[in-house]
């Protein structure tokens, strides 16, 4: 007599029980991680942005400037930074930076959608051997709030650090 192979409708239903339960523990947990890996990406552009703007800024003996952007040309007026920023030679040096006829985009930036960018300066300023860079935070938050946000410090000298809190020990958070 030949044995029938098969699975029972009782191993069924609890292996796709236990797998209900599984999937229930690990999606949030790869939301935040997903969370987490997209506001690393984003740091991590405005980090090596700041850090081509100060080279860029001795290399072409000039004022380097790094503000939002929507569109990838023009610098927007404010202090979000959510839908992009740009880099260009700012030969002019206005402040706040705006791009004007003949000044190069060195470098765009698109943030992600799931990304908030909050900043208390509406552009930043390198300069090459004179005066001092523009100093401020930018704080880089989930959308969904799923973690904690970080700030980007640029200090005076252009150096960026990231940071969990501020210096008073609060924690940063993003404007809704």
């Amino acid at each position: 007599m030949r044995r029938k192979r098969g699975f029972t409708l009782y191993e069924l239903l609890m292996t796709l029980g236990l797998a209900a339960i599984l999937l229930s523990i690990g999606i949030p947990s790869f939301s935040g991680m997903l969370a987490r890996s997209q506001q690393a990406v984003e740091i991590n552009a405005l980090f090596h942005a700041i850090h081509l703007a100060r080279k860029e800024s001795v290399m072409r003996r000039r004022v380097v400037s790094l503000c939002p952007s929507r569109d990838n040309t023009t610098c927007v007026p404010g202090t979000d930074w959510s839908s992009g920023w740009i880099l260009f030679e700012n030969a002019d040096r206005d402040s706040p930076p705006q791009v004007d006829r003949g000044e190069i985009v060195l470098r765009s930036h698109r943030v992600s959608e799931n990304v908030r960018i909050q900043s208390n300066r509406r552009g930043f300023t390198l300069r090459a051997t004179f005066l001092r860079a523009t100093n401020g935070t930018l704080v880089v938050c989930d959308a969904h709030n799923r973690i904690r946000p970080k700030g980007l410090i640029v200090s005076y000298t252009g150096r960026p650090r990231v940071a969990l809190e501020r210096p008073n020990g609060t924690s940063y958070s993003c404007a809704d």
